[in-house]
């Protein structure tokens, strides 16, 4: 029997990179999928298209993740559609870098709300549906950032330990009810946002990595696997870095 049997996860942001390639493992191991991205575009149809054809459902949804009442209504849309949602991945998230003295007020209200935010309003939706079913798995996508900082990205790493901090606090709150929360914390991931960076920076990130190479989107979706599936039923309240050995 594969890991994830029968039951449904959300995802948000899971039209492309690391969103995509959960979405991806999580249907490889019998999950039905729902994700949701601001539009569902070509791009989207396809990654719905290419998870369809590893035999379970799959529908993508247009949605604003820093919208409280988007989510409310998609959240219930997706309750009517697959009847049940066992695992949630707060994926969606944005970076709007720069030098505190230089940050504007609008970089940093976009990314909190884009990346944290939106994790409240998915599992203020979502933790009725879970309470419900008495079981549920709740990952936050964190950073490393989140641990241990980053000089000109003071909102990301910001959104990003608070991510940690919540799936510590709903651990807490519900696992007594059978729902567990976690963190997931990657490093220097292998994306278009990362193949972008110039060589000289990208050459010093896998320096300071013991492994010596950048990680894959793969590599984040099989620790989220694990995360989503029966195979840690013993684990909560926990942020995992899957670095390479970068930050110890």
């Amino acid at each position: 029997m594969k890991l994830l049997e029968g039951k449904t996860a959300l995802i948000t942001g899971a039209a492309r990179g690391i969103g995509k390639a959960i979405a991806l493992k999580f249907a490889s191991e019998g999950a039905n999928i729902a994700f949701t991205d601001l539009v569902i575009d070509d791009n989207g149809k396809k990654t719905v298209e290419e998870i369809e054809a590893l035999g379970v459902k799959c529908k993508g949804y247009a949605s604003n993740a820093a919208d409280f009442a988007q989510t409310e209504q998609v959240v219930e849309e997706i309750k009517k559609d697959f009847g049940r949602i066992d695992i949630l991945v707060n994926n969606a998230g944005i970076t709007k870098d720069g030098l505190m003295l230089r940050m504007t007020e609008a970089q940093w209200d976009a990314v909190i709300a884009v990346n944290l935010k939106s994790a409240f309003n998915f599992i203020h939706a979502v933790l009725p549906i879970m309470l419900r079913q008495k079981s549920g798995s709740i990952i936050n996508m964190a950073s490393v950032v989140g641990v241990h900082g980053n000089a000109g990205q003071a909102n990301y790493a910001a959104s990003k330990a608070g991510l940690i901090a919540l799936a510590k606090s709903i651990a807490q709150e519900v696992g007594s009810r059978g729902i567990r929360a976690n963190a997931i914390a990657p490093g220097f991931i292998e994306t278009a946002m990362t193949a972008a960076l110039p060589d000289d920076v990208r050459k010093e990130w896998v320096a300071k990595i013991p492994l010596r190479r950048g990680g894959r989107p793969e590599d984040i979706a099989d620790v989220a696997t694990f995360l989503a599936s029966d195979l840690s039923s013993y684990v909560s309240g926990q942020v995992i870095q899957v670095d390479g050995g970068m930050n110890m």
